[in-house]
């Protein structure tokens, strides 16, 4: 008997120290990599900031420059750079993560995050989020070398660096370091990397205010004006909404994408292409969806108008601007689209709009991006727990209304959002999902799908 207690609390010693090492070496390494990350990814934005201030007061011929920078944007990324990697942003680390197991390209990594400056600076609508995203784990992958990892804990490492990217870039460590590991599964997060995923973003975001980062939209806690019970419908309705809008925004992305691949021109002309269309766009409905859009996300969540349709303008100027070749991320175009989303919701029901282009910001994002649980904690750390709360519920709703659906393909699906969306196979790209017969056993749609087929077989008799 005393040699079994003295057994249990040998095991017990053992465990708890391997416990206490476990996390005392992730703790050490994310507050590393949140240092060197956060230095990064702040060179990087404050760079961005000065190119597109100097950019900005030249005079209106300045559009002209959207062209030219495109075209070097293309001319760096595909002749400058030693690798295949044709992704963009966020969405190559999670490719890196998944299938190199989070071995990143560093010199190519440098030349996008160059190629990105001059895209954004010159007026190209993509995000700083994605180069950032690309540091971190750029960083993290040199870290994972110098130190001999093995390929698991060089994956946790990048994801961290990751992390600590989007915590900079965001403003909200939490919600930065959650979206890290949100973004590489549906359905799934990485709870083992968590603790130092959130430290590296603290460190990284820290870093960052240090450095003299400023965040425009960072903070604003709103107290919404809540009447009722009637405001639960209203964020359900808005909820939905705001999934449809995150389904139209990916597929404007993926549209003009082939449109450009069935056009088929060589990249270089592409781009020019791009720009001029851009160029032709701006001058149609104004310069204020070029660039990052900062000024309109600000209007939008302080309640000064905005154009009823500018989340479908901003959608299309991005999916000219990926098409055409400039690099960058997705997620601040998101958020500009789920703000102005959000204020033409609240115009034509008469509601808040303060509130619910508040909700949109994050509620876009998570349907947009797959990403719930981040989206409802960045609504709590940039607008308040009243904001919070009604952002959680629309974002879920959001989630699952935009299906298996994503800006990010290389997503991986481990849990359906809903039993009658088993659609994919477990580990199947996001992208690459069709669906499930289940689905159609469904009354309602089983009733659609068969009026859909004697509609087609009416249709193919008359031709006969």
């Amino acid at each position: 008997m005393r040699l079994l207690q003295e057994d249990s609390w040998a095991r017990f010693f053992k465990e708890e120290f391997a416990l206490f090492y476990s996390v005392f070496k992730w703790l050490v390494l994310a507050v590393i990599i949140g240092i060197f990350v956060g230095t990064g990814t702040s060179t990087f934005m404050l760079t961005l900031e000065k190119f597109s201030t100097e950019v900005g007061t030249l005079p209106p011929w300045r559009i002209v420059l959207l062209p030219v920078g495109l075209f070097v944007s293309v001319l760096l990324v595909r002749y400058l750079k030693f690798s295949d990697d044709s992704s963009q942003g966020t969405e190559s680390v999670i490719e890196a993560v998944h299938h190199h197991d989070g071995r990143i390209n560093v010199y190519s990594v440098v030349v996008k995050v160059v190629a990105a400056i001059i895209t954004i600076s010159t007026g190209g609508s993509l995000g700083k989020e994605g180069p950032s995203a690309q540091i971190g784990g750029a960083v993290s992958n040199l870290f994972a070398t110098g130190l001999r990892l093995n390929d698991v804990d060089r994956r946790k490492l990048v994801v961290c660096g990751v992390s600590a990217g989007m915590a900079s870039v965001f403003g909200a460590p939490v919600a930065g370091a959650v979206f890290g590991l949100e973004a590489l599964y549906v359905g799934q997060v990485f709870y083992d990397v968590l603790l130092p995923c959130i430290v590296s973003g603290m460190v990284s975001y820290q870093v960052s205010l240090n450095l003299g980062m400023a965040y425009i939209y960072k903070p604003l806690f709103y107290i919404p004006r809540l009447t009722g019970a009637n405001i639960i419908v209203w964020v359900v309705c808005a909820g939905v909404f705001f999934g449809l809008v995150s389904l139209l925004f990916i597929e404007i992305l993926h549209t003009a994408q082939k449109i450009y691949r069935k056009i088929g021109l060589h990249p270089l002309l592409g781009s020019v292409l791009g720009g001029v269309v851009l160029v032709l766009l701006s001058l149609l409905v104004g310069p204020r969806y070029l660039g990052l859009g900062s000024q309109t996300i600000s209007e939008a969540i302080t309640g000064a108008k905005v154009p009823a349709l500018a989340f479908i303008w901003k959608s299309l100027f991005t999916g000219v601007t990926l098409a055409a070749g400039g690099s960058g991320g997705l997620v601040t175009p998101t958020l500009f689209i789920g703000a102005a989303s959000g204020a033409t919701f609240a115009s034509i029901f008469s509601l808040d709009p303060v509130l619910f282009s508040c909700i949109g910001f994050v509620a876009v994002l998570a349907g947009a991006a797959n990403t719930p649980i981040a989206a409802a904690i960045l609504a709590a750390e940039l607008f308040g727990s009243r904001v919070a709360s009604l952002a959680a519920i629309a974002s879920v709703i959001s989630f699952v209304v935009s299906g298996y659906r994503s800006i990010y393909p290389d997503q991986i699906v481990k849990c359906p959002k809903s039993p009658v969306l088993d659609i994919c196979d477990e580990y199947q790209r996001v992208g690459e999902c069709d669906p499930d017969p289940a689905l159609t056993r469904l009354p309602l749609v089983r009733l659609i799908v068969r009026s859909y087929r004697l509609w087609k077989h009416r249709q193919n008799l008359k031709h006969k």
